[in-house]
């Protein structure tokens, strides 16, 4: 497969699949999606995310189809991977290597992912959107530890698979918070980015205290050691920050450079989670019946931060 005339075979496929699901989504929905999930609205209120729930295939019709963004996002990154097997580009992020093709069909995942619930407003829906994003932000973090652990690819991808598995399957139990209160999803966001400070300036020293810059991060998301200490059963997960040091052993052998593209997504993400914040029924900005949907943003900005880490990964240099 990893020649010329193949190159662009995965960009075909994620193709295909995306057209299937929407083959597919019509298809099981036509008739209906329905009993609703608990937490959902009927038809004519207003939903969580401030839309109007509306009859048909896509209860939230723009919160629904603004998720088609992802999915553009990740065929381009399947495109630009093409284009590396054409030039005979090599690298973790490049051409046909399993954790490039593994983050850009991440990426599209996250559209019908989070699709399935804005358009159906299922508990099934709910698990599909909650599942994707874990699937996308489990990849960076284990990308570094990975790095600083030596493992191979093989490892990698099997901790990953494993991590999936457990994840999907705890929750489809027990729900959100698997039951024992952990926000597996804000806890891989802290994952990542203390991780990438680590790769950053990795040190023995570092490791030790690099649990720390979980705490900046969980206050950037509006949670205080204030309620992490009056609410330990809630956050008892704060004491997993040190995993990422742990398993971070050695100094990366390569480099990456985080101007403009890691802060462009940074940027990016954070814009979409101010905006989202907006995008809530009791939020003086919320218009239920408008075309222009925070929560739709908050999809649109969010692809384009995946895109932006996509490019930045692919900086990484080996260090002579």
């Amino acid at each position: 497969m990893n020649t010329s005339a193949n190159a662009y075979r995965p960009f075909q496929i994620g193709l295909l699949a995306s057209g299937l699901f929407f083959v597919g989504y019509i298809a099981f929905g036509w008739q209906g999606w329905g009993t609703p999930a608990a937490v959902e609205q009927a038809v004519g209120e207003v939903s969580r995310w401030c839309e109007r729930v509306q009859p048909g295939l896509f209860h939230e019709p723009v919160n629904a189809l603004s998720n088609i963004g992802f999915m553009v996002a990740g065929l381009w990154m399947l495109w630009r991977l093409g284009g590396d097997v054409r030039v005979g580009r090599q690298g973790q992020m490049f051409g046909f290597s399993p954790v490039a093709l593994l983050y850009a069909g991440a990426v599209i995942w996250l559209g019908p992912g989070s699709l399935l619930m804005h358009g159906t407003h299922t508990g099934w829906g709910g698990w599909a959107d909650n599942l994707s994003m874990v699937m996308y932000i489990l990849i960076p973090w284990l990308i570094n530890v990975g790095a600083m652990g030596r493992w191979t690819t093989a490892r990698l991808l099997g901790i990953y698979a494993t991590l999936v598995i457990i994840y999907g399957l705890g929750r489809a139990v027990n729900g959100g918070g698997l039951g024992i209160n952990l926000d597996f999803f804000g806890l891989s966001i802290a994952f990542w980015v203390i991780s990438e400070v680590l790769y950053r300036f990795h040190s023995q020293h570092l490791r030790w205290i690099s649990g720390l810059v979980g705490f900046v991060v969980a206050g950037i998301f509006g949670i205080t050691p204030f309620e992490m200490w009056d609410e330990p059963s809630r956050f008892w997960w704060v004491i997993l920050f040190c995993l990422p040091g742990l398993l971070a052993l050695k100094s990366p052998d390569a480099r990456r450079y985080y101007w403009p593209w890691f802060l462009l997504g940074m940027a990016s993400y954070l814009l979409a989670f101010a905006i989202w914040q907006t995008g809530k029924p009791a939020h003086s900005w919320c218009n239920p019946d408008s075309l222009v949907q925070a929560h739709g943003i908050w999809h649109l900005l969010s692809a384009t931060a995946t895109i932006f880490f996509f490019v930045f990964l692919r900086t990484e240099r080996k260090l002579n």
